[in-house]
Parts: C-alpha cells; sequence; structure tokens
C-alpha cells in the first residue's frame, strides 16, 4: 500500500509539472523532472486556470481601483497573456490558420505547425480578444472576478476532454508529452478541479445556479463542435486543437453568463 504523504507529495508534483509547462510560473527546485510526470500531470490543467484566474483577478481588482472597468479588464486579460506567454491564443490562432486555409489532413497539420501566423490566424485572434474584453468590460464589476474563476479552470477542463476521448494526431509535437491515454480517473480529477470554482460560486450566490449551469453546457458545447471538427479533420486532436478549445470555450462561459444579466427582448 502506498504511503499517503508520498502519495501526496506524488500529486503536488504532477501539479507543478502542470504549472510549468502552461505557464512562465516558476516551480520549487524540489520537485525535479522526470518524463512520466508530464504524462500524468493533465489532470491538473484546470488546477492551472485556478491559479491564472487568481492573479488575473487580482491585476483587475487593483486596476479598477484607479481606473475604469474596461482597462481593468484589458489589463486582466494582457496578465493571463503572459503568464501563460499566449500558449492558448496561438493555439487558436494557428488552428484558424490550418483550418481556413487547408484541403487536406496533411496540409491543415502542415499549415499549423508553421510558425508564421496568416489572415485567418490575425483575424481570428483579433475577434476572440475583442469579444473576450468586451464581455467582461459588460459585465457588473463586482462579479468579474468570480466570471474569470469559473472560465479559466473550466475552459481547461474543456481541453482535458479532448485528451481523454480522443487520439493525438500527430507523431510528435509540443503536446506529445502530454497526449498519453488518460484514464477516467485522472479525467475525474480533472473535472473535480474545473467545476469546484463553479460550484463555490453557486453555494456563495455569486450566481444562480441556472448561469452556471449555462455556463457549463457552454463550455461542453464548445469542446464537443471543435472535437468534432478535428476528428473529422484530423483524425484526432493537436496542441494547437488544446489551445482552441481553451479559448473558444472560455469566450462561450463569458458569453453564458453575461447573457444572464441581460434583459430579455420584448416584441410588443
Amino acid at each position: 500500500m502506498a504511503n499517503p504523504v508520498s502519495a501526496a507529495i506524488h500529486q503536488c508534483r504532477l501539479f507543478f509539472i502542470a504549472l510549468q509547462f502552461f505557464t512562465r510560473l516558476p516551480i520549487p527546485r524540489w520537485v525535479g523532472f522526470e518524463p512520466a510526470w508530464l504524462q500524468h500531470a493533465s489532470r491538473y490543467f484546470p488546477l492551472v486556470g485556478v491559479v491564472v484566474a487568481t492573479i488575473s483577478g487580482a491585476v483587475y481588482l487593483l486596476a479598477s481601483w484607479l481606473l475604469p472597468s474596461a482597462v481593468a479588464v484589458l489589463l486582466a486579460v494582457a496578465a493571463g497573456i503572459y503568464l501563460t506567454g499566449a500558449f492558448h491564443e496561438d493555439g487558436f490562432a494557428d488552428m484558424c490558420d490550418g483550418f481556413g486555409g487547408g484541403l487536406t489532413r496533411e496540409r491543415v497539420l502542415e499549415i499549423m505547425k508553421d510558425s508564421r501566423i496568416g489572415a485567418y490566424g490575425a483575424i481570428g485572434i483579433l475577434c476572440l480578444l475583442a469579444i473576450k474584453c468586451a464581455a467582461l468590460a459588460s459585465l457588473p464589476p463586482a462579479t468579474v472576478v468570480a466570471t474569470l474563476l469559473i472560465a479559466h479552470p473550466l475552459s481547461r477542463l474543456a481541453a482535458v476532454s479532448l485528451i481523454w476521448a480522443m487520439d493525438y494526431a500527430r507523431d510528435e509535437g509540443k503536446a506529445k508529452p502530454m497526449a498519453q491515454e488518460m484514464t477516467t480517473g485522472e479525467f475525474i480529477i480533472a473535472a473535480v478541479c474545473g467545476l469546484l470554482p463553479a460550484i463555490a460560486c453557486g453555494l456563495l450566490g455569486i450566481f444562480y445556479w441556472a448561469t452556471l449551469v449555462f455556463a457549463i453546457v457552454a463550455a461542453a458545447a464548445a469542446a464537443f463542435w471543435l472535437g468534432r471538427k478535428c476528428q473529422r479533420r484530423l483524425q484526432g486532436y493537436t496542441g494547437d486543437c488544446l489551445g482552441a478549445v481553451q479559448q473558444v470555450a472560455e469566450v462561450a462561459i463569458y458569453l453564458a453568463i453575461l447573457s444572464s444579466f441581460q434583459p430579455p427582448l420584448r416584441f410588443y
């Protein structure tokens, strides 16, 4: 029987490995590194989202004391991009270029591997960031931090669902080390990490449960829609696909939460 203390330390190591892989943040030296750990670290990808959301939320709170909410939102989004090294935004732009300009599986993969950004990627990322910032700036200021804490882990859970449900489409790539088969148990850990902030917001009364369910459904729909596209065009997913799912699911969550604050349309 495994020592509980050793097992807990191992789980901490997996979390820090995920944090190092998906962000610029430093990790303690005692963590060390073994290639096998990276294969199991994706279970904590949603928990990395909690860290990114916490820092982005702190930036928003500090900025909103002195600046308008829209400017604070821009700074918070910029902080999140800096923390992650635009890892996910780059994946979204690459997927826009690949799926927009490639007609065959091989050509799509070739375009997505190119480090240069094309028209589809440039237009896509500009529209995505504009929608993201506009949606957050349109929310009541008191709910922005809670929305970030819901969207970042939940959107990363949406990305993790592709690792769990699909095969990796390349023989090699930046996500290949984390693209080993994900067990159901590991996905359950990821699901708990991704859903807990939303559940906490519901229990604290920050959002109605219906709003939270709508946000979860929006993230799931984004993952399902893009996952089907990836399966049909690539017969699997790549690291760029994971980044695209995370970004689209994040925006979908923002729009779902924002819609709950809008009065219903009246046609009479």
